[in-house]
């Protein structure tokens, strides 16, 4: 392999047999080894090629900025929170340091929103997360199969609008004890609002060989059965090969680009084959190297199918090139996610541990554009009846695949029959003894010992092996009679699982996909590859959701479940608080204290101060005058309040600060240009603060009003420093924090305040 420059020759030959080019039988070993230094540097040339564009890219800034900040917002704690493209969520203190670093989800934050003591997470992948004020992550769901654009709380609702115009709702409360009860009321009544919609998808798969097909094979193989189904995926393998194509398929991977001319020209006619546009379209597609797999749905259900995803996992020459490996598409189909994944695995009868391997890799690996089931986007109301977080790291979490309502497994898997000599197997195959080759499938007997397929199903094989054909050779008489004579075998398979537990089970919200194979053969009458095309017809019940019934369920069981209203009446509930004073008179630079007190012993109480309005008294005119509020929470530039958000827990005090900050300034000249000439006024100011109280979950606040007087009295109660030359005042009489601690309550503030200032 190529690294910077230097050549390293590898000793291990395990991969070279992925490599499509077969050695031919000879006596000579000069030849045979000619051969394999032939296929080692072809290997090496390949991986290096492929290496090398992988380096330039990643020096081309091909990937995205996962460091830059996309969200920001501020806690009832005073904590500060960010959120990056990285997916990274980090806590900050109010005065700048970080605190703590989170990283849940993968894919970049959007948005945040908080209320009480709860912080809501958008991602572009649709997911929404909820934490907890330490940052522990508490619940979420997937909200939207697109980036979320904005959250809002509204009405006792967290409300996420998706960039497709779209949005959905939790309820404040969310997740807590109110979604279990929700959960179960609605489960009762399942049988009200659930529909189940039928859908027939045609299968198929095909080594092409890098050849073409005829229209009339196209027609035999998917033209013939395809006027009865709702949907269409196609899986072919060896559109492409060589040495060269597989080089530039690394590249093209790596730089984002996919496809082939050769592809294309296969979709091209399988569009043309379909009458693509219109009775069925194609709404997605994907290739890797000589794998292709794309999916048509019939037009007229077209509205019920969307949310396209690809995704590609090589398994070729250390897991890094697409000579073998696998191709996916995920589809939403009626709300519930079907995959369907066309694989080609590893050659050769006796690479049976090589093929599990490649199997393993790619369910294990395999990850789509976005990261998680979108069928669980709940409806407004029922808000935890999902929970749909997974690892970042993939290792650690479950498999994407897994998380499938229905997946499908088509390709050319290479599994060959064991313990068979090619004569025996033609003359089992011309007297279609399939019973007695199934016996030798190394597939099944794979899938038995739990090996590989784990918890997948096959219909009964009722045709002959489709591997290994003389092209353009009819009938049984065109298997390999050549010099190598390669044992006939079911190499090319379709292998399916969907939402049921047992075989026995109906279709359900439970069981939402339930599949029956119609049809599963083999078109023998196709020559135009070494293999033939098969094809498998699924009938398919899916269980979904009625939306306008079950939200008109859930608005009744909120009316009327006397434990529900129990419960958010509770929930609801404004804790008790009083506050020691509602008048507070400054004098200069004064600092006062302002406390509030919960009288509640079992709830939070949770507190934010604003301002009101704001105005100013002349000297002489004694007329009230209004001015632009400037500062955070309405805060006017003079006045200080610290904390003026924060939780106080229950029977427990809280001590607000009340501070005037001068901004009085002195002009400043640097070259003559006057720098700074704001002054502050010389006239009373009054402030009106509203200190607004509310619990955890409650929309509703308690407000206490505070009238704040600040007395501008230079003449009365300043003495002008003789050194300062009138320039500086020195504050006569200030009451300190530590002064007003020790007295018991506002009225001795107050009363405190008069004789500071009695003559």
């Amino acid at each position: 392999m190529l690294y910077d420059g230097q050549m390293e020759n590898r000793s291990d030959l395990s991969s070279i047999q992925d490599f499509p080019v077969e050695l031919v039988s000879s006596s000579r070993k000069d030849k045979a080894q000619s051969s394999i230094g032939f296929l080692q540097r072809s290997r090496n040339a390949i991986m290096g090629a492929a290496d090398a564009v992988r380096r330039v890219a990643a020096k081309g800034g091909f990937g995205d900025d996962n460091r830059r900040t996309e969200a920001l917002v501020v806690t009832i704690d005073g904590m500060i929170w960010t959120g990056y493209s990285s997916g990274l969520v980090v806590q900050w203190d109010g005065n700048g340091n970080r605190i703590q670093d989170f990283l849940y989800h993968s894919f970049g934050v959007q948005c945040f929103c908080t209320y009480g003591m709860q912080i809501w997470v958008g991602y572009v992948s649709g997911i929404v997360q909820v934490l907890d004020l330490k940052g522990n992550l508490i619940g979420g769901w997937v909200a939207h199969s697109c980036p979320i654009v904005k959250l809002t709380v509204g009405v006792g609702y967290v409300f996420a609008l998706g960039n497709h115009g779209g949005i959905r709702g939790w309820n404040i409360t969310s997740p807590g004890p109110l979604d279990s009860i929700l959960h179960s009321e609605l489960g009762g009544k399942e049988f009200l609002y659930t529909k189940i919609e039928n859908i027939k998808i045609l299968s198929g798969t095909w080594n092409v060989g890098q050849g073409k097909a005829s229209q009339d094979s196209l027609t035999s193989w998917l033209g013939s059965v395809a006027s009865d189904v709702g949907l269409v995926v196609v899986g072919l393998q060896e559109v492409e090969m060589g040495a060269g194509f597989l080089a530039m398929s690394a590249a093209k991977e790596t730089v984002g680009l996919e496809g082939s001319s050769a592809g294309q020209w296969w979709l091209d006619m399988i569009d043309k084959t379909l009458d693509e546009g219109s009775t069925f379209e194609r709404i997605g597609s994907r290739q890797l190297a000589g794998l292709v797999i794309a999916v048509w749905v019939k037009t007229n259900i077209r509205v019920h199918v969307g949310d396209v995803d690809a995704a590609a996992v090589p398994c070729g020459f250390g897991r890094a090139i697409g000579n073998k490996g696998a191709v996916g598409l995920r589809v939403r189909v009626y709300g519930r996610i079907m995959c369907f994944i066309n694989c080609h695995f590893a050659a050769h009868l006796d690479a049976v541990g090589r093929r599990n391997s490649d199997f393993d890799h790619v369910y294990r690996t395999m990850s789509f554009s976005r990261p998680t089931n979108l069928l669980n986007a709940t409806p407004v109301g029922t808000s935890s009846s999902f929970s749909m977080f997974r690892g970042t790291n993939s290792a650690e979490g479950m498999p994407e695949l897994s998380e499938s309502d229905m997946i499908v497994f088509l390709g050319d898997f290479n599994y060959r029959l064991d313990d068979i000599s090619y004569d025996e197997a033609r003359d089992f195959v011309s007297q279609r003894c399939f019973d007695w080759l199934r016996e030798r499938d190394q597939l099944r007997a794979e899938m038995e010992a739990g090996n590989a397929f784990q918890g997948m199903r096959e219909a009964i094989i009722t045709f002959p092996p489709t591997y290994k054909f003389e092209r353009h050779q009819a009938g049984l008489a065109g298997y390999d009679s050549g010099e190598k004579k390669r044992i006939p075998a079911w190499c090319d398979r379709i292998l399916y699982r969907d939402s049921r537990s047992s075989l026995g089970a109906e279709c359900s919200l439970e069981y939402p996909v339930v599949s029956s194979i119609l049809q599963y053969e083999a078109c023998m009458d196709v020559t135009d590859s070494d293999h033939k095309p098969v094809r498998c017809i699924f009938s398919t019940d899916i269980a979904r959701v009625d939306e306008p019934i079950r939200r008109q369920e859930f608005g009744e069981i909120l009316e009327s479940n006397e434990k529900i209203k129990c419960l958010l009446k509770e929930l609801y509930k404004i804790p008790e608080t009083i506050i020691s004073t509602n008048n507070i008179i400054l004098q200069n630079q004064d600092t006062l204290i302002l406390r509030i007190t919960n009288k509640c012993t079992e709830d939070n109480a949770l507190f934010e101060i604003i301002c009101e309005g704001e105005s100013t008294v002349m000297e002489n005119q004694k007329k009230a005058t209004n001015h632009q509020l400037r500062g955070s929470f309405g805060l006017p530039r003079w006045l200080e309040v610290s904390p003026a958000t924060g939780i106080i827990r229950p029977d427990h005090i809280v001590e607000v600060s009340v501070h005037h900050e001068e901004f009085q300034t002195l002009e400043e000249f640097v070259d003559g240009v006057v720098q700074n000439s704001w002054c502050e006024d010389s006239r009373d100011k009054e402030a009106i603060l509203i200190v607004k109280v509310h619990g955890n979950y409650t929309i509703q606040t308690r407000n206490h009003r505070v009238r704040v007087h600040h007395c501008y009295s230079s003449k009365k109660n300043q003495l002008t420093d003789p050194q300062s030359n009138g320039s500086r005042h020195v504050q006569g009489s200030v009451l300190h924090r530590s002064d007003f601690q020790r007295l018991s309550s506002s009225f001795d503030v107050v009363d405190q305040l008069h004789k500071l200032h009695s003559p």
